[in-house]
């Protein structure tokens, strides 16, 4: 299911003179298990293309289809349910609740599924387990780190499993040791068989991934696969 394929996707915002194309024409697929990252300056549509790809912002023109379903012909209601079984997603603010505490936050994804409290609590155990969290569940996301916080944020996007992960600047808000050991997880998860699908600025977080694509002017600019070899990274064009 979290093959995803974009076929000549185009976004545009405005009206008239003031129309803007955030997203020119895009072709891009993403196969399963894949770690990709998407770069570029500010304002170049990374970010656009990512909502894109997530379900969360309707293409102007073109066509995304996860699996052998074009998520944007389902109606608004099937496609909340298919964001929530199949993606999970983190984001450069955390946007976790203040008043509930950690265990409580990563459970917010599973609040309409038909999961019993106790299937409920064994999730949100599991994915704070998986992020070395496990003893920080009673705590209120004030009581923890930056870094913690980040490791929330990422047990919450995973606790229902979904095959496909998609991260915007994930490592944004934190110093370097932090942005490392949330990069590191991020990998880990995609060693596991986590697909995820990464906005960044950062060269160094990028080449995490299994490929880097370079965007610009709403446009791809260059789409290369990462392989690590003795001594460091090799790059080869695969555009």
């Amino acid at each position: 299911m979290s093959h995803i394929q974009a076929v000549q996707v185009a976004r545009e915002f405005g009206d008239g003179e003031a129309r803007v194309a955030a997203v020119k024409q895009i072709d891009l697929s993403v196969e399963q298990g894949e770690f990709l990252s998407i770069m570029g300056e500010s304002g170049a549509g990374k970010s656009t293309l990512l909502s894109m790809l997530g379900g969360l912002l309707s293409p102007t023109r073109g066509r995304i289809t996860i699996g052998e379903i074009d998520i944007y012909a389902l109606k608004r209601d099937k496609l909340a349910d298919f964001r929530r079984e199949f993606m999970g997603f983190i984001f450069q603010s955390f946007q976790l609740v203040p008043y509930l505490n950690v265990l409580e936050n990563v459970l917010l994804p599973l609040a309409v599924t038909h999961y019993s409290e106790s299937e409920k609590e064994k999730l949100g155990a599991a994915a704070l387990e998986r992020v070395g969290l496990q003893d920080k569940a009673w705590r209120l996301p004030n009581q923890i780190s930056g870094g913690e916080q980040e490791r929330v944020a990422i047990a919450r996007a995973v606790v229902n499993e979904p095959p496909i992960l998609f991260a915007d600047e994930p490592t944004g808000n934190l110093d370097s040791r932090n942005s490392a050991e949330v990069m590191k997880l991020l990998k880990r998860l995609n060693s596991e068989g986590q697909t995820i699908v990464m906005v960044t600025h950062s060269r160094r977080n990028a080449e995490y991934a299994d490929r880097i694509i370079e965007v610009a002017d709403g446009c791809i600019k260059e789409d290369l696969a990462i392989r690590a070899v003795a001594g460091g990274l090799e790059k080869a064009s695969v555009a």
